[in-house]
């Protein structure tokens, strides 16, 4: 959560590139992202929550054709999905995700996915390599700063949170 408001306090130096903004942004990210690893070596577990906003981001990528949307325009929007998708499970405020989706726009990034049609975006996310068993895997946020790895996302929420997260007509 340290790290969060780092962020959000700091997104304009980011953005402006700001050499001792982007080294401590660059260092923080790398601690977080060793610790993570060094719990889980062999990805058999906890390193999927590095994937925050993936499954969502790669069905747009692949739905918009590569290159349309750059891997982390994709992602950004993906992640206010997660956070959306996270509220309609219960485990975030529609506060925390505003700030996810404030944060994702400062970052210059898209917070709103295209339309490519709830049937379209669940066909996409199912060849997505984090589908296991037939079931669709999602990181989600029990809190800001804490993901967890969840198969158990119902398929009304998953329509709802898509029904809410896409821009009518973008495509």
């Amino acid at each position: 959560m340290e790290f969060l408001g780092w962020l959000e306090a700091n997104m304009d130096k980011l953005r402006a590139l700001d050499a001792q903004a982007i080294a401590h942004a660059i260092h923080r990210s790398c601690e977080i992202k060793a610790q993570v690893v060094s719990q889980d070596e062999r990805e058999g577990g906890i390193r999927a929550i590095l994937n925050l906003g993936h499954t969502f981001g790669h069905a747009i990528e692949t739905g918009m054709g590569y290159g349309n949307w750059l891997h982390g325009e994709a992602v950004g929007a993906g992640m206010v999905m997660a956070a959306e998708a996270s509220r309609r499970m219960g485990w975030l405020s529609e506060a925390d995700v505003e700030r996810s989706r404030a944060l994702i726009r400062a970052a210059g990034l898209p917070d709103v996915a295209p339309d490519l049609g709830a049937d379209t975006w669940l066909d996409y996310m199912g060849h997505d390599k984090k589908v296991e068993f037939g079931k669709l895997r999602f990181v989600l946020l029990k809190r800001l700063g804490e993901a967890v790895v969840t198969g158990d996302l119902p398929e009304a929420t998953l329509r709802a949170t898509l029904a809410a997260c896409v821009a009518p007509g973008c495509d």
